[in-house]
């Protein structure tokens, strides 16, 4: 099986809307990292000091099959073709290790989606 990362950056005003689509497309679990980020608009300050959106990372682990259904449910929940909302994209995964409690699942969404 080939695996990809999807990663999604969204506000956390958005966070649990884009996690309920990503996992009702088929995506089996997340990472959510807190971070700062300014995207291409320049910072706004406050006496001097530059302030930074706040944004989440989403993380997900996924078998390449459900790449495609996952990443357009991500970015029709973030609404991410509206300026300032957020981004996703998509990694390649070389290696992966301590998956076996979730290879049935990743089986079924492969045998579902070709067969």
């Amino acid at each position: 099986m080939k695996f990809k990362i999807i990663m999604a950056l969204v506000r956390p005003t958005i966070t649990e809307k884009v996690l309920d689509a990503a996992r009702k497309a088929g995506a089996t679990g997340d990472v959510i990292i807190s971070a700062r980020g300014s995207g291409s608009s320049k910072s706004k300050s406050f006496f001097g000091l530059e302030l930074q959106d706040q944004t989440e990372i989403l993380m997900f682990l996924v078998e390449q099959h459900t790449v495609e259904s996952i990443i357009e449910a991500i970015q029709k929940a973030g609404e991410l073709n509206e300026p300032g909302m957020g981004i996703a994209f998509v990694l390649n995964v070389e290696k992966v290790a301590g998956l076996e409690s979730q290879m049935e699942k990743f089986k079924e969404q492969a045998r579902s989606k070709y067969l």
